[in-house]
């Protein structure tokens, strides 16, 4: 049923798990939006709010006030059961318990494990390039990332294919598990972890956090629970979906391989212009007061739907949003691939690194690859939209 509050012609039928035309295109799937209102009613997921327009998703991404982050999802019953931190919590709280996040996250870190990045993806590329052919997304972009995050936790690396499953689940649910299945299954795998790290911290990212006080006290078990949750689920998909689009984006356009192999210099602003081009995170809001916005009202106890891609590809956004150009200026208006203000991802400058070590040392070793057209690309959306297969072909 649609709100009295809702007028008719906001009322729009998109699941965001399934929009029409995604296995092929994502983005295309998306976009399709951007041809009407700022602000539409979905009539999927129980009914929500999707900000449709660049200005209003990032106006309304900014608004810690009156649109809180508890919600989590518009699936039903996983912010509940979730209970993550920080991401679910707002204002001093939330920025206490982000603090001790990010002090655990800080820049010397991410830059102590660039080797390590380095070394696996030259393994893998050693094992992939005589083969002359590989399901990207399997064998390259489903393995790196993962495996620098389980190295950052300190679990066992053997584990990748069993959290992985769990990570998909959240962010593009089969139903084959419930919510209360899913956080049960993070907890019971977490637990044995959390106890060693709270008694006897060590150099692992758990160990860091749990180690920072919190509002002048040591982590409850049940924060320290809610975290390391929290910490699992947000690195066991994100990276590994860019990687994907990434690579994807490459293999359609030799020019841009070529532009890159022949100027290595360029990787790094050619990293913060394929994360804008194709972003594919979105995050939900639960309005905890009445916003007017895009003339209409978002009435408090709404939920609200923020799709990066609806920011980073309208043009009122980004001149020419769709092109990728690695000499944009990207300072003015920054792309919300990583999210915006007091919940950008703590993650950001992690995930950065591994896209630009992904290209300097695929494209450094690797030849030319381009798509088996025997083969199709697929994709799947959700809250974090990925491509599940992108067949690549080389001359080996």
């Amino acid at each position: 049923m649609v709100p009295a509050h809702v007028p008719a012609d906001r009322v729009v039928d998109f699941d965001l798990f399934n929009p029409p035309g995604v296995e092929d295109d994502f983005f295309a799937a998306w976009k399709a939006l951007l041809d009407g209102p700022g602000l539409v009613w979905s009539t999927a997921n129980g009914g929500h709010w999707i900000a449709a327009r660049g200005d209003v998703v990032r106006e309304l991404w900014g608004d810690a006030e009156r649109l809180s982050s508890e919600c989590l999802a518009v699936t039903p019953g996983l912010g509940e059961v979730m209970q993550f931190i920080p991401l679910q919590q707002d204002g001093a709280e939330h920025k206490a318990f982000r603090m001790a996040v990010m002090k655990g996250m800080a820049s010397r870190f991410v830059v102590a494990l660039e080797p390590k990045v380095v070394e696996i993806s030259r393994e893998l590329i050693d094992g992939l390039r005589p083969k002359g052919h590989c399901d990207f997304v399997a064998e390259f972009a489903e393995v790196v990332p993962l495996n620098i995050f389980l190295t950052l936790i300190d679990v066992p690396l053997e584990d990748r294919p069993r959290l992985r499953e769990l990570g998909v689940q959240l962010t593009r649910p089969d139903g084959s598990m419930t919510v209360e299945g899913l956080m049960q299954a993070a907890d019971d795998y977490l637990w044995p972890f959390i106890q060693k790290r709270m008694a006897e911290p060590g150099d692992d990212l758990f160990s860091r956090i749990l180690s920072e006080p919190v509002m002048g006290r040591a982590w409850t078990e049940d924060e320290a629970r809610r975290m390391c949750r929290n910490l699992l689920f947000g690195g066991l998909d994100t990276v590994a979906a860019m990687f994907g689009m990434v690579a994807l984006h490459l293999a359609r356009h030799p020019e841009d391989q070529r532009l890159l192999r022949e100027n290595p210099d360029l990787i790094p602003a050619a990293a913060d212009e394929l994360m804008r081009r194709y972003p594919t995170v979105g995050v939900s809001r639960n309005a905890v007061a009445d916003v007017e916005i895009d003339g209409v009202t978002i009435r408090k106890g709404d939920l609200v739907y923020l799709p990066s891609v609806l920011h980073n590809l309208d043009p009122a956004s980004f001149d020419a949003p769709d092109a990728v150009n690695f000499g944009r200026d990207l300072t003015p208006i920054r792309h919300t691939t990583m999210g915006v203000g007091a919940h950008r991802c703590v993650g950001a400058g992690l995930a950065r690194m591994e896209v630009i070590v992904f290209l300097r040392e695929w494209l450094s070793q690797m030849p030319k690859f381009t798509l088996d057209p025997s083969q199709p690309v697929r994709m799947k959306g959700g809250n974090v939209g990925a491509c599940t297969a992108i067949p690549l072909v080389w001359d080996a």
